[in-house]
């Protein structure tokens, strides 16, 4: 199989951050200390989705801002390393923010976040990107949590042409995210991009919002895409839910078990798995979100992006790590047996 011709770039309106992970034995009481049995400094947040959808052949292009600082220097050297385009120079007030991820042993992740340059994204910047038909916009949840790039996004999106596509991927905090916000993204995304605790996460809203209600608790599998929870049936009918209420398609992605395709109107399609043995399911969302935002580009129908998608996101679980998407000729050999 040979990748088709691009048409067009993909664009990414996210964070480029960088993740300080620790591995530690147990969290440490108030107080106390504990050393760290591993870490890493790596460049994260969409860095990864970035380099997913470079390795697959797409041109991407970073519109988000950075800083000037170590930080700064590791996300900008990352993205140079896979071909991205940075649009903006650095800010020379302050360095990008960085994560800090504390896995316990039992495999348990518990984060502390700061801001930095890249929470602070001017309209403008948007508007440099100078999207086309044929582009395709990557939008992630995570920038309706810093308040500049909310605005921003917010202000951009509806001027953008028809031609362009908005692929939405909510992140983890959309549970958190004031819903006027969320129906201003959903009115101008294309494709709703979700793992399954995100999905049930904005469905209990959406239709709390809908009666008129406070939003209930919804029990859900937390963290991973990579969940054993529910049946077929019950993806089936939580991509219908959450497609109808949206009024956007949806691709529930729902690791082992493959993922599902809900358009407005009509029946969910099921794309099944390439089954794999997982040693690390850490990333696999954007290798998923970054290979379909480059197929798109590429000018390939939607399921047809979303099931290479899905074969790149099954690789990328094979290894350890969080930028572990494969390459375009990988993904290309291991869709042949499917």
């Amino acid at each position: 199989m040979t990748a088709p011709v691009r048409s067009g770039r993909v664009l990414h309106a996210g964070q480029a951050v960088v993740d300080v992970v620790l591995r530690i034995p147990g969290m440490p009481e108030p107080g106390g200390d504990v050393f760290a049995a591993a870490h890493r400094l790596v460049a994260g947040g969409g860095v990864n989705t970035m380099a997913a959808a470079a390795r697959d052949g797409a041109e991407v292009v970073y519109l988000g801002s950075h800083g000037t600082g170590l930080f700064g220097d590791l996300v900008r050297a990352a993205l140079a390393e896979e071909g991205v385009r940075v649009l903006a120079a650095p800010d020379p007030q302050q360095d990008t923010g960085f994560s800090v991820a504390l896995v316990d042993d039992s495999a348990e992740r518990t984060f502390v976040s700061t801001r930095g340059a890249e929470a602070e994204t001017p309209l403008a910047q948007l508007l440099a990107g100078a999207p086309v038909p044929g582009d395709v916009v990557c939008v992630s949840g995570y920038s309706l949590v810093h308040p500049v790039n909310r605005g921003s996004l917010l202000r951009w999106l509806p001027g953008l042409e028809g031609g362009v596509q908005v692929v939405v991927d909510p992140s983890p905090v959309i549970g958190e995210v004031d819903l006027e916000s969320v129906h201003a993204l959903l009115a101008r995304a294309d494709v709703w991009t979700t793992n399954e605790r995100e999905a049930r996460l904005l469905v209990d809203r959406l239709e709390g919002s809908a009666e008129g209600s406070p939003a209930r608790t919804v029990a859900a599998p937390a963290g991973s895409d990579v969940t054993d929870a529910s049946p077929d049936g019950d993806l089936l009918a939580l991509a219908s839910r959450l497609c109808a209420l949206a009024g956007a398609v949806v691709l529930l992605r729902a690791g082992a078990r493959g993922a599902v395709l809900a358009h407005p109107g009509r029946e969910p399609i099921v794309l099944p798995p390439l089954p794999v043995t997982a040693v690390d399911t850490n990333g696999a969302g954007d290798a998923h979100t970054g290979v379909l935002c480059a197929r798109l580009a590429a000018g390939e129908p939607l399921e047809d992006a979303a099931r290479r998608a899905g074969v790149a996101a099954a690789i990328a679980v094979t290894r350890h790590g969080p930028a572990t998407s494969p390459t375009a000729s990988e993904t290309d050999h291991a869709m042949q047996t499917l």
